[in-house]
């Protein structure tokens, strides 16, 4: 399983989402796979994601993709960020 975050710069909340996620696989017991990247590389890091973790303004940036884009609204949001992980692998 592949889970990436994207942000605008790759370097900010898609590095917060990206602790947070691997936080939320490991209270699920899940494992999975987890990048941070920049809005303008989603294409090639995301062929083989399953879940992208991102904010309401880039959806549309990503376009059509297979795996499940996911807005997360507080990046400092345990909770929100687990049970979307859950939502999407568990």
């Amino acid at each position: 399983m592949k889970i990436v975050t994207i942000c605008g710069a790759g370097i900010g909340a898609s590095a917060i989402l990206k602790v947070n996620a691997e936080k939320a696989l490991a209270a699920l017991g899940l494992t999975a796979e987890v990048v941070a990247a920049d809005v303008a590389s989603v294409r090639d890091v995301s062929d083989d994601a399953n879940v992208i973790l991102t904010s309401q303004e880039f959806v549309e940036a990503i376009g059509t993709t297979y795996a499940e884009v996911i807005v997360i609204r507080n990046h400092f949001d345990q909770s929100e960020i687990t049970a979307a992980v859950e939502k999407a692998l568990g």
